[in-house]
């Protein structure tokens, strides 16, 4: 043999070994949906509206979160509370309509950091996928989280999906 088959041979053998030590490492792969990856504390994922204790809407439809994105993803349209709705909404404005567009939304909670009455925060859940363009637009009732005296455990859950700030 020349010096270099010899020389060939070898760095054959040197990939082999590599190879076969890939083989039994630990595999990087999860089972998913059953196994999830933890994330970071500081994850920002879908918004939620919230609700204060006695189930009432905290959002006063004061616009400070539509104005602070820069992606302009929020858009919402203000109402005066009617007599008889004040189990429904804290304050005398609220939003009738409110609507997060998620193809526009970059996740920066610069909507959590504006609201006054800590209305919307981002959870640590991920944006569910879509087959339409308009499933990606959440509406109001898609945002707000459970009534805590219908569902105090739907509540609780929702509470606890909150990301924290670091």
């Amino acid at each position: 043999m020349t010096l270099l088959e010899k020389i060939y041979l070898w760095n054959i053998a040197k990939g082999m070994l590599i190879t076969i030590r890939h083989l039994f490492k630990r595999k990087a792969t999860i089972k998913y949906p059953e196994e999830t990856r933890s994330f970071s504390k500081v994850f920002r994922g879908v918004q939620i509206l919230n609700r204060d204790e006695e189930g009432r809407e905290r959002c006063t439809a004061c616009g400070l979160c539509a104005v602070a994105c820069p992606a302009e993803a929020i858009t919402m349209e203000a109402a005066e509370r009617q007599p008889g709705e004040e189990h429904l909404y804290r304050e005398e404005k609220y939003a009738a309509k409110y609507e997060i567009n998620m193809l526009r939304c970059i996740f920066c909670g610069y909507c959590e950091e504006a609201c006054p009455k800590d209305a919307i925060y981002l959870t640590q859940t991920f944006a569910p996928a879509n087959y339409g363009r308009q499933g990606f637009i959440y509406k109001k009732e898609d945002l707000l989280i459970p009534d805590p005296k219908e569902d105090p455990e739907g509540y609780q859950k929702a509470l606890g999906e909150k990301s924290s700030k670091a």
